[in-house]
This record gives structure tokens, C-alpha cells and sequence, in this order.
């Protein structure tokens, strides 16, 4: 077996999707090594799941910066103590500077709660009832310096029910972003999905709508 990628996972709050991670790989399914779990919020309760795991934690505020440079140099700074292979947004709610994106291009993956390139941005399960939609799902790509705009990796669908509101759609939509995100981990790490020049391939081809798409895949 090939050594574990390396992770440092930056989280803001409740770190369900860290968990996630951290369970997949306890039970062996998920070749990796949490190095750091990072956090902007020191109340986030995600520190807590990762000190239970006995992972590092690091608290970068950005309440005590000036601005989001600044945030972002001590963030990138503390990140690359720990020389991960992949750094891993997992609810991370800071708009990250362009001049950071590009320290990571091609390192650095995000999990959104739609099915990009619909509902970008904030509020999505809302959204999506507002608009009628009949279904709805989370998204796992690559971080671009264009908001929530980087190629994708895997996404998942689930539907929306008539009796639904956002919580329930929340709800449905976290537990497939529980399946999606260790799984595109899982597959970075074994070299089937890289990443080149603002492409994502999957065993070395273009990676296709059908491979993106979660439940067509083995």
C-alpha cells in the first residue's frame, strides 16, 4: 500500500464532513492522514471531533486581522507547516483571497451544497425550494479563484420532496456529502482523479459528466 495522503482540513463550525473523513479513515477505507485540523472559529465545534481523533488543531482568527490578505498569509503560513498533499475545505465559510487559491491550485478541494454550476453562493436548500427544483444534491471541486466556479470532481443528487423545507433538504443533502467528499479524497489519493491546467481527469482521461455523477460510478 502507497503512503497516506497528507490532509489539512480547514473547518468553521460543527465539522460534520471532518467527521466523515476521520471515520473513513479509521476503518481503513480511506487512505489518508489527517495532519491538522484548522479552524477560524475557536468555539467550531469540528475541534472537538478532531481532538476526540487525536488530530492537531490550530485556531487562525480572523477577527484579529486587518484584512483578508492578512487573515490569508497567517492561514497559508500555518497551513504549510504541515506540507499537506491536499488541503480540504470542509464548511469553511471565509471567501479566500486570489493570491491564496493559487498557492493551492490543483491542492486544495471544496464540497458545496448544490449541483454546481447552479445555486453558487449562500442558502442553497432555500434556494432550491424557492425555485420549484425537483432535485438537489452537494457538489465535491476543485478551489479556483472564482467562487465556487472549479471544475468538479463528484457530485451526488437527491431529490426534493413536496413536504420538504430547509432543514429536512439540508438534511438529505448532508448525508450524500458524507458518501462524496472521503470518496473524491479517496480517489485523489490513489492517483485516479488529478488534476491539470483547470481539468480534472479520471484514469488519465477528461473526466466525463457520467464519472462526476456519484451513483453511476462503482
Amino acid at each position: 500500500m502507497t503512503a497516506p495522503i497528507k490532509l489539512v482540513v480547514l473547518i468553521s463550525g460543527n465539522g460534520s464532513n471532518l467527521q466523515a473523513i476521520i471515520d473513513e479513515i479509521e476503518c481503513g477505507r480511506l487512505n489518508a492522514h489527517i495532519a491538522c485540523v484548522i479552524s477560524n472559529r475557536a468555539d467550531a465545534a469540528g475541534l472537538q471531533r478532531a481532538a476526540k481523533a487525536n488530530i492537531k488543531t490550530k485556531v487562525v482568527d480572523h477577527q484579529l486581522f486587518e484584512s483578508r490578505e492578512d487573515f490569508d498569509q497567517a492561514l497559508m503560513q500555518s497551513i504549510d507547516q504541515e506540507k499537506p498533499e491536499l488541503v480540504v475545505l470542509a464548511g469553511f465559510m471565509r471567501i479566500l483571497s486570489d493570491p491564496f487559491v493559487e498557492h493551492y491550485l490543483g491542492r486544495m478541494i471544496n464540497i458545496h451544497p448544490s449541483l454546481l454550476p447552479n445555486y453558487q453562493g449562500l442558502n442553497t436548500h432555500q434556494r432550491v425550494l424557492d425555485a420549484g427544483e425537483s432535485e438537489h444534491g452537494a457538489t465535491v471541486h476543485y478551489v479556483i479563484p472564482e467562487l465556487d466556479s472549479g471544475p468538479v470532481i463528484l457530485q451526488a443528487r437527491v431529490p426534493v420532496l413536496a413536504d420538504d423545507d430547509a432543514l429536512t433538504l439540508a438534511d438529505r443533502v448532508h448525508q450524500v456529502e458524507h458518501k462524496i467528499f472521503p470518496e473524491s479524497i479517496r480517489r485523489i489519493a490513489a492517483g485516479e482523479v488529478t488534476f491539470s491546467h483547470g481539468v480534472v481527469y479520471y484514469n488519465q482521461q477528461p473526466i466525463s459528466y457520467a464519472q462526476q455523477q456519484f451513483n453511476m460510478l462503482p
